[in-house]
């Protein structure tokens, strides 16, 4: 249908329907009457019925005619708001900005890697998807994205286009309830053998390499759950359910927001956050920004 509509057509119809006459509209659209007359019985063929019905010497919308009118109000509302952004100065046009997200990304990180977008002098409309890389990196190549945040960074072809950009690395800490916490902190890490551990079940990258430091300092704990969003071990971890491990960088708001303590850091496991794009330089402000925040300084200083 779209292909045989002719949007011209459909323009002067909504300005007859508007005006009530096809006097009026030939003067605001600076045609003749018998032009606009024509092209209005052509909109009629092209769809198929009536759109208006003589009254005297005035119109009077059919029913066909007032579904056509409804949608074309819709249509023309919003091309006349288009246009009032197109009108502005391209540095002061609203940016949308759609951020693929891994699943395994720590929330609270995933805030640090976007914020940067958010202090730009443009108004900023954001969407956010959550889901397994492979599928975010599809909608990436669809332009369905901008930019997709991932811990596992995927093999890419030179073929696809695409871009990785490391934003962040930070060693893994370890948190648990602080009644809990206070024994854990007691001859640690020793500490930690036979204790319940609250597992990432999205099988992040760092979980192998905090597996191997169980083994390297002879602890072997107890699996109290694997979960597979990693809010959620937090929530468990804040009601006692056993210790979690979150990275380093946000040590301070993951004991602040799940009143939780500190009890210490294993630098060996590593969680790295990259960025992919469409090509090395991204044009998108936004995406920009994101690629090119660095976190100084990724370790726990304080004793929390």
């Amino acid at each position: 249908m779209l292909n045989k509509l002719n949007f011209r057509h459909l323009y002067h119809f909504w300005v007859v329907a508007r005006e009530g006459s096809m006097a009026r509209a030939s003067q605001v659209l600076e045609l003749a009457p018998q032009t606009l007359s024509s092209q209005v019985a052509t909109l009629e063929s092209e769809i198929g019925g009536l759109l208006f019905r003589r009254e005297g010497r005035g119109l009077r919308l059919t029913e066909l005619g007032l579904t056509v009118q409804r949608h074309a109000d819709e249509i023309f509302d919003a091309a006349e708001a288009l246009q009032q952004v197109l009108d502005m100065p391209t540095d002061e046009r609203p940016l949308r900005l759609a951020v693929g997200l891994s699943a395994s990304i720590h929330k609270l990180i995933a805030w640090r890697l976007i914020e940067p977008a958010l202090h730009l002098d443009r108004e900023l409309s954001l969407s956010c998807e959550t889901g397994r890389t492979p599928n975010l990196l599809e909608d990436l190549k669809r332009h369905d994205l901008d930019l997709v945040l991932t811990d596992r960074p995927p093999v890419l072809d030179t073929e696809t286009r695409l871009h990785l950009h490391e934003l962040v690395r930070s060693p893994m800490s370890l948190f648990a309830a602080p009644e809990l916490a206070r024994t854990l902190k007691i001859d640690f890490p020793a500490s930690l053998d036979g204790q319940p551990f609250l597992a990432n079940a999205v099988d992040a990258p760092y979980v192998s390499q905090l597996m191997q430091w169980f083994d390297d300092v002879g602890v072997r704990v107890s699996m109290r759950a694997e979960v597979d969003d990693s809010a959620l071990i937090k929530v468990f971890g804040h009601h006692g359910m056993g210790f979690f491990a979150a990275p380093s960088v946000i040590a301070d708001e993951v004991c602040r927001q799940y009143q939780v303590v500190w009890i210490g850091e294993v630098k060996t496991a590593q969680d790295r956050l990259y960025a992919i794009t469409r090509g090395a330089q991204p044009s998108h402000p936004a995406v920009q920004a994101i690629c090119q925040s660095r976190w100084e300084d990724c370790s726990k200083k304080a004793d929390g």
